[in-house]
């Protein structure tokens, strides 16, 4: 979460220099994501092999536990999109 909250200062500094990266950065911000939820998902699966099997209940708590992170790098992403659709649109108009 923390590499997400870096990149997300880098979407926020980006659009005030209003630098072309800027899509970048949200775009590493949704790849990010989505490895995190993944490489949560994976030592989940680990836990359930090692332990033999659990309660549904409490595999669904994980799953929504790790889809956090995928939630916040595609929070991000669009935050960076509206950024740059907000700079194309003040561009054209100005």
């Amino acid at each position: 979460m923390s590499i997400l909250t870096i990149l997300l200062i880098g979407v926020l500094y980006t659009a005030l220099q209003r630098k072309p990266i800027l899509k970048e950065f949200g775009l590493a911000a949704l790849a990010f994501g989505f490895l995190g939820q993944l490489i949560g998902l994976l030592g989940a699966f680990e836990a359930i092999e090692s332990a033999g099997g659990v309660s549904q209940s409490l595999l669904a708590g994980g799953l929504k536990v790790s889809s956090i992170t995928s939630i916040y790098g595609l929070l991000i992403y669009c935050t960076s999109l509206i950024i740059r659709i907000l700079l194309g649109w003040k561009k054209t108009t100005v």
